[in-house]
């Protein structure tokens, strides 16, 4: 970017010579490759979050099931966790009407981005949420007890680094006899991708759900996780992983 921008200075003469021609670009170090959960793996690591601190248990299985962006759930407001209201037809935030309902959603409109923009305008997208994602919400936002606006925060109600995410995350992992340090949050995101595609998902629908503008996108990131083939993300997870008194 800098060879262009001085380049098109040459051409307008304001100056003489392109020293960035000069300059020998660093090769730099090439990055890890993203993998993802089997579904083995994927049940040890919600096991493992059960007996974990609540607000970690709730962003891994949130992350896991719903295939949000690390950053769109760090930035996750309750006023954006919404049940159905059945008499007034109408989804309503949950710290407003309560968890008596049948059916809940997400509402991924925010990121901790700069200016709080989301990856793209397309990825702003709503989200029915599974059986699983609910309870743990739940049991997050009793053991919260205040007002505060965001969802996983600090003690005092402050946003979470991706520091404090990756920290915690790590010690659930290692807790399900996964090492740690070999895994990263944004991989919750690959995993579900890859576990729809293993369980006859389309890939029209996992790209709508995981907010790509087309499928291009997601099988060129997803590549080694998608096999192309029929159904939807939260009554999919419900499938995948039953609660235990369903199963």
């Amino acid at each position: 970017m800098l060879n262009r921008s001085v380049k098109n200075a040459m051409r307008r003469d304001k100056v003489k010579r392109n020293v960035v021609d000069l300059c020998e670009v660093p090769e730099g170090r090439a990055g890890r490759n993203s993998k993802a959960l089997t579904l083995v793996q994927a049940e040890a690591v919600l096991q493992a979050a059960e007996n974990a601190q609540i607000r970690i248990r709730a962003y891994i299985v949130v992350s896991l099931l719903s295939g949000a962006r690390t950053e769109e759930v760090r930035a996750l407001r309750w006023s954006h966790v919404v049940a159905h209201d059945e008499e007034a037809k109408a989804w309503r935030p949950v710290d407003v009407i309560g968890w008596d309902h049948k059916e809940f959603a997400l509402y991924v409109w925010r990121s901790v981005r700069k200016k709080g923009e989301i990856k793209t305008p397309k990825s702003r997208r709503s989200l029915a949420l599974p059986k699983r994602c609910v309870d743990a919400l739940k049991a997050l936002k009793e053991a919260q007890n205040d007002d505060r606006e965001l969802v996983f925060s600090t003690r005092n109600g402050s946003k979470m680094t991706a520091h404090n995410i990756r920290r915690d995350f790590r010690k659930v992992l290692d807790s399900a006899n996964l090492t740690g340090k070999d895994w990263a949050p944004r991989e919750l995101r690959h995993s579900f991708v890859s576990l729809l595609s293993d369980h006859d998902i389309p890939i029209e629908d996992i790209s709508r759900l995981v907010g790509h503008s087309n499928t291009v996108v997601t099988e060129t990131v997803y590549r080694q996780q998608i096999r192309p083939v029929i159904q939807e993300g939260a009554t999919a997870m419900n499938r995948i992983f039953p609660m235990v008194d369903e199963a």
